[in-house]
């Protein structure tokens, strides 16, 4: 399984962004599709994840600011994060699991995209 990430870039505090990924090859068994970050010096921490039967896990952090959806017939998520703030800024990296959030057995990662929210 292959992830493409994009859409990441430099935005001002209280603007959107919205970043993509696109699962590619053994698709067939992702049940899970989602977004991780990561800040310098910070532990990486869930964003927003959706399963294939559409249900979600958002970070409390991102809680009514964020929205993932999912596109299962192109086997691409989307993130949709409104109201960015500074503490938002890290690198976000996008996830593939065969199972759910908390129990799996293959995952697969993307490259990161970098999100940065400054003024």
């Amino acid at each position: 399984v292959q992830l493409q990430a994009s859409g990441g870039g430099l935005v001002q505090p209280g603007g959107s962004l919205r970043l993509s990924c696109a699962a590619s090859g053994n698709i067939i068994s992702i049940n899970f599709m989602g977004w991780f970050r990561q800040a310098p010096g910070k532990q990486r921490e869930l964003v927003a994840a959706v399963l294939r039967d559409g249900s979600t896990n958002y970070g409390d952090r991102v809680k009514g600011r964020f929205t993932i959806s999912r596109d299962n017939a192109k086997s691409t998520v989307y993130l949709r994060m409104n109201s960015l703030k500074p503490e938002d800024t890290a690198v976000y990296h996008c996830t593939a699991r065969d199972g759910d959030l908390i129990a799996y057995a293959d995952e697969y990662w993307g490259q990161g995209t970098q999100v940065t929210v400054s003024s």
